[in-house]
C-alpha cells in the first residue's frame, strides 16, 4: 500500500465518527483496491460495555499491505456524531468570550501594575516569581477541568437525565482543590528558591507569608473559579453551543484578575500582620489548608470519574508550574529594570495560553469522539493545511489574537495606563511578540495532542498545563525582549 493510500484511510477513520459508519456494509472499496472492512459481531454480553471494548486490528487485501479493520459490537453505540460547524459558527461562538477574558486579562495587568507598588511586593520580590506559577493555575487546573467536562459533555454525560452530570461536577471540584493546594505550596518553594539561589538569603517570616497566601490564593480561586467552570459547561450544552468554544476562554477571563486580586489582599494582609511579629496568622492559615487536603483527596479517589486522574495527573502540573516559575524569574527581572511591563505581561500571557487551550479541547474531543487514547492512529497530515480540519480554526484563532491584542492595547493607552507611554514601537513591539507567541503554542498544541494520545494519555488532563507554561515562559520571553530592544534603540520605556 503507497503512504498515499495509508494516508488517505487513516484520515477517513478519524475524520468519520463511529457512528456515521455504515455498520450494514462490512466492505467498503476504497481507490486502488484498498479496503476499510468493519467485522459487525455479536457479543455475549454488553451490559458493561464501553468505548475501551474497542477492538482495533489489522487485516489485508493482499498479502503484503494492510487495510484497516476495526470490529465493533452490532449493539454498541459510541459517542454522539459531532455537529458540523462552520468557520462562521466557530467564530461566532469563539469571539465573545475571547473578548471577555482579554479585557478580564487587562483588567489583571491594571491590577498588577498598581500592586507591585505596594510593601508586600517591595519587601518580598519572590512574588514576582510566584505570580505565573499562581496565574498558570487556570490553565493547569480550571481549564484543564473546563476541558475535561466540556469533552464529556460534547459526549453526552451532562444531556437532560444523566446520572453522571452531579458525581462528575463534585469529583472534579474536589480534585482542583488537591492540586490547588499541592501546586500552591510548591509554587511558593520554587519561588523562594530560586530567589536564594543568588541573593543566598533566606527569612522565615517571609516564607511563611509566601507558603500561606500561596495556598490560600489557589484555593480560594480554585473553587470559585471550578463552580462558575462547571456552570458554564452546564448551561452551555444545554444551549447547544459547544463548550469547547465558551469554558476556556471565560476560565481565562475570571483567572488572571481573581487570582492577581486574592495574592494582593491575602499577602498584603499577612504582611502588614507580620509587621507586629505575629505570625500565629500564617500558620493558622496553613493549617486550615492542610486539613482541607486529606478531605478531597478521599472524595477525589473514591470517583471513577477523577481516581486515575488524582493518582496520575500530577507530572504535567507540577512541570507546568516549574516552568511558569522560570516565566515568574524573566517577570521579576525585567518588571525591576521597567516598571511599564507589569501592565502587559499578565495580557500576552493570558490571550496566549486562551487559544491555545480552545485549539487543544477541540483537538482532543473529536479524538475522543474516535475511541479511547491510543486506539485511533496518528493522522500524517496535520501540517497539510489545504485539508487538516483543525487549522482553519487555529488561522482563525490567530486572526482573534492579532485583532484582540491590538484591541486591548488601543483600551491600554486610552486609559493612559501604566509607565510606558504608548508608541508606534511599543504597539509593534506587542503584537510581535503576541503573534510569535501564539503560533508557537499552536503548533505546540497539534503536535502535543496527538503525541499524549499516542502515548495512551488523555490530552485532557495533560495538554493545557504545559501549554499555558509555554505561554507563560514565551510571551514574558518575547516581551522582555521587545523591551530590551526598545532601550536599545532609546524609545521611552
Amino acid at each position: 500500500m503507497s503512504a498515499t493510500k495509508s494516508q488517505r484511510i487513516r484520515k477517513r477513520y478519524v475524520d468519520q465518527p463511529l457512528d456515521n459508519m455504515n455498520h450494514s456494509e462490512p466492505h467498503d472499496p476504497t481507490p486502488g483496491g484498498t479496503s476499510i472492512q468493519i467485522d459487525v459481531f455479536e457479543p455475549t454480553n454488553t451490559n458493561n460495555l464501553t468505548t475501551t471494548d474497542l477492538l482495533t486490528h489489522y487485516s489485508s487485501d493482499d498479502s503484503s499491505e494492510t487495510s484497516r479493520l476495526i470490529s465493533i459490537p452490532a449493539t454498541f453505540h459510541s459517542h454522539p456524531a459531532a455537529p458540523r460547524e462552520s468557520i462562521l459558527t466557530v467564530g461566532i461562538q469563539v469571539i465573545f468570550p475571547f473578548m471577555i477574558a482579554g479585557f478580564g486579562m487587562v483588567a489583571a495587568g491594571l491590577v498588577l501594575d498598581v500592586v507591585q507598588h505596594w510593601p508586600v511586593y517591595v519587601s518580598i520580590t519572590e512574588i514576582f516569581i510566584m505570580v505565573p506559577a499562581l496565574l498558570g493555575l487556570k490553565g493547569n487546573l480550571e481549564m484543564t477541568m473546563a476541558s475535561r467536562l466540556s469533552t464529556a459533555a460534547n459526549l453526552g454525560a451532562f444531556d437532560r437525565g444523566s446520572q453522571e452530570t452531579w458525581p462528575m461536577i463534585l469529583s472534579n471540584l474536589a480534585l482542583t482543590q488537591v492540586q490547588a493546594l499541592v501546586v500552591g505550596l510548591l509554587a511558593a518553594v520554587a519561588a523562594l528558591t530560586i530567589h536564594w539561589i543568588p541573593h543566598g538569603s533566606f527569612s522565615l517570616t517571609n516564607a511563611l507569608v509566601l507558603c500561606s497566601s500561596s495556598m490560600a490564593t489557589a484555593s480560594v480561586a480554585s473553587g470559585l473559579l471550578g463552580v462558575v467552570m462547571a456552570t458554564v459547561v452546564v448551561v452551555s450544552r444545554r444551549y447547544s453551543i459547544n463548550p469547547d468554544n465558551v469554558a476556556t476562554p471565560i476560565a481565562a477571563s475570571l483567572g488572571d484578575l481573581t487570582t492577581i486580586s486574592l495574592l494582593s489582599i491575602i499577602s498584603s494582609t499577612l504582611f502588614t500582620v507580620t509587621q507586629s511579629s505575629a505570625i500565629w496568622p500564617c500558620i493558622a492559615t496553613l493549617s486550615a489548608l492542610v486539613s482541607l487536603l486529606p478531605l478531597c483527596v478521599f472524595y477525589s479517589h473514591r470517583s471513577p470519574h477523577t481516581k486515575q486522574v488524582l493518582a496520575s495527573g500530577w507530572t504535567p502540573v507540577i512541570l507546568a508550574m516549574i516552568v511558569s516559575s522560570l516565566g515568574g524569574l524573566i517577570l521579576d527581572i525585567t518588571v525591576s529594570a521597567f516598571k511599564g511591563f507589569a501592565l502587559y505581561n499578565p495580557i500576552i500571557n493570558g490571550v496566549g495560553g486562551n487559544v491555545a487551550a480552545v485549539q487543544a479541547s477541540r483537538i482532543s474531543t473529536a479524538l475522543h469522539r474516535v475511541a479511547p487514547p491510543a486506539a485511533a492512529p496518528r493522522t500524517d497530515y496535520r501540517y497539510r493545511f489545504c485539508d487538516y480540519p483543525h487549522c482553519r480554526t487555529a488561522f482563525l484563532l490567530l486572526c482573534l489574537v492579532v485583532f484582540g491584542q491590538a484591541v486591548f492595547f488601543l483600551v491600554v493607552s486610552g486609559l493612559q495606563a501604566g509607565h510606558t507611554p504608548p508608541s508606534a514601537t511599543l504597539f509593534a513591539v506587542y503584537i510581535a511578540s503576541a503573534v510569535l507567541q501564539c503560533v508557537i503554542l499552536l503548533l505546540t498544541a497539534d503536535w502535543l495532542v496527538y503525541w499524549l494520545w499516542s502515548r495512551g494519555l488523555d490530552p485532557d488532563n495533560a495538554a493545557i498545563p504545559y501549554l499555558t507554561a509555554l505561554g507563560d515562559v514565551s510571551g514574558t520571553g518575547f516581551l522582555s525582549l521587545g523591551f530590551n530592544f526598545m532601550k536599545l534603540i532609546k524609545v521611552p520605556t
